[in-house]
């Protein structure tokens, strides 16, 4: 990114931008209630009403619309990590060198298609006989001192962001979440089932490659631990969002639009779904890539399962799915949206999920880390000072208002902590030599099937016709979240790859 523009990190534009197109473009949700509101309990955290209000959306969107309307017309949009990092603020505060902050970020969906911040929220709950903190920030350039804490209120959203990015986006939802479905089809599916050999190019080196984690990166002290925002109790925030959030019929890249509000069923549109945002170009790649897995997956499943009767007597395939729910996530094995197998559009919806989730969610996750998250400023991991208008000391508040950018820098990961993350994002982003991708390379037991063959094939056509489709689209000048002056095109998608950090590329699995 840097080499394009060396200041676009610097720009609202920008940081509107990589929510729809950056590493991390599957949270950003509808707003569809106001006030927003907090779930936590307000006798532990303080009151749960935003401090965003009315009148200051109003004022940030004069012009347009009210907000009564921008909410009915469903352009405003949040980044909400107050519930999910509020809980950690007291404990992460008594580490050294860090703060942290619950916050919400709210944007508008201007005309033009692109999305503009319009208030950033951080919060810090009671402490000790400190009282609930709350600051709202705009982007107000009516004063300098306006603009510097606009500034950093960003660059604390930012390494919340990146932190969600890397404990959630990336490490819980598909290395983690991934192990139940490969262990269970070790222990209950044998080599020569139809199901195991549909899914298990798309489960190669992903065990191999969470040991590794487990020794070096998540581990205690490990490089999460010291270098993301919530630092020791990093793995913590993963495990509670798996407790709140998770659930498998929202892992499907349709369904996971439809949960955030970025797109309700619509049987009109190509994909089945209509976009909230047209130019959303990890929901407009990714349901290129969706569709081509569940054509293949369809008729894969419709060959060796022509009814529900053959679902349900494949003892092999009931046990399967039964340890993955029963045993692989014992501790939601009672939630009523566990699919169950009973007929063949059941098979093909569950390994359509599965086969996304390693493959083209995990691609959209992992290998731009390097292009965005390598230059720290754009992405930087955790906050080392807290906002200078929180409570300030005469010293505090001087350095502030002489030396904003010695503020900003100090608040910014340490140099020791950027290098870290930097080595270890460019060896995450890499392509290995021998990289097998999505669609590339027939299994030999598909070959000996004609009907299997061919339906490979056609899945083949596919992804080289999305390399073409991705092309163009970064081409079109009014496709302005993908292309324009200095901005890095949408590539994490394209299907395939040459070795190295690239930016593109979709593996078959998580493998590394």
């Amino acid at each position: 990114m840097a080499f394009r523009n060396s200041f676009f990190w610097f720009t609202d534009e920008e940081f509107a931008r990589q929510t729809l197109a950056g590493v991390n473009p599957c949270t950003i949700q509808l707003v569809k209630e106001w006030p927003i509101m907090g779930t936590l309990d307000p006798a532990v955290y303080g009151p749960q009403e935003s401090g965003i209000t009315k009148e200051i959306i109003e004022k940030e969107i004069r012009g347009y619309t009210t907000l009564d309307e921008a909410i009915q017309q469903k352009k405003l949009f949040m980044l909400d990590y107050h519930d999910i990092l509020l809980p950690l603020v007291g404990k992460a505060r008594e580490l050294d060198h860090t703060t942290l902050y619950g916050s919400r970020t709210v944007f508008f969906l201007a005309p033009s298609g692109t999305l503009r911040p319009l208030a950033i929220e951080l919060t810090r709950p009671p402490l000790g006989e400190k009282p609930q903190w709350k600051g709202v920030y705009t982007p107000n350039y009516a004063s300098a001192t306006d603009v510097w804490l606009w500034r950093l209120a960003k660059s604390h959203v930012l390494a919340h962001d990146s932190s969600y990015h890397q404990l959630i986006s990336h490490w819980l939802r598909t290395h983690c979440c991934t192990e139940p479905y490969i262990i269970a089809a070790k222990r209950q599916l044998s080599e020569m089932h139809p199901i195991h050999r549909l899914l298990k190019p798309h489960f190669r080196y992903t065990m191999e490659i969470n040991a590794q984690a487990r020794k070096g990166l998540i581990n205690a002290d490990g490089v999460i631990e010291s270098t993301f925002a919530p630092l020791k109790y990093s793995i913590g925030a993963s495990s509670l969002v798996y407790d709140k959030v998770w659930r498998f019929d929202n892992e499907g890249l349709p369904n996971d639009l439809i949960n955030r509000g970025m797109a309700v069923e619509d049987s009109s549109e190509p994909h089945g779904v209509r976009l909230a945002i047209q130019d959303y170009p990890y929901a407009n790649d990714g349901l290129l890539v969706w569709d081509a897995i569940k054509q293949w997956v369809t008729e894969y499943v419709n060959h060796y399962y022509p009814d529900s009767q053959t679902v349900t007597s494949d003892k092999e395939l009931q046990d399967w799915w039964s340890e993955v729910r029963n045993r692989g996530h014992e501790d939601k094995k009672d939630e009523p949206w566990w699919p169950s197998l009973q007929t063949p559009q059941d098979i093909i919806s569950v390994c359509t999920t599965i086969i996304w989730v390693a493959s083209g969610h995990h691609a959209a996750v992992n290998f731009g880390q390097y292009a965005y998250g390598g230059y720290f400023p754009n992405q930087p991991t955790t906050s080392r000072l807290k906002m200078p208008d929180e409570d300030p000391t005469e010293e505090e508040w001087k350095l502030f208002m002489q030396r904003p950018e010695v503020v900003l820098l100090t608040t910014f990961p340490s140099q020791i902590q950027a290098s870290k993350v930097m080595v270890v994002l460019n060896v995450l982003s890499s392509h290995s030599p021998d990289e097998e991708y999505l669609g590339e390379k027939m299994e030999l037991a598909w070959a000996d099937e004609p009907t299997i063959k061919a339906a490979f094939e056609k899945f083949n056509g596919r992804m080289h016709s999305i390399m073409g489709e991705i092309d163009s689209r970064n081409a079109d000048s009014e496709k302005i979240n993908r292309s324009g002056a200095g901005v890095y095109p949408y590539e994490l998608l394209k299907p395939f790859s040459e070795r190295g950090v690239t930016g593109r590329g979709v593996p078959c699995s998580i493998s590394i």
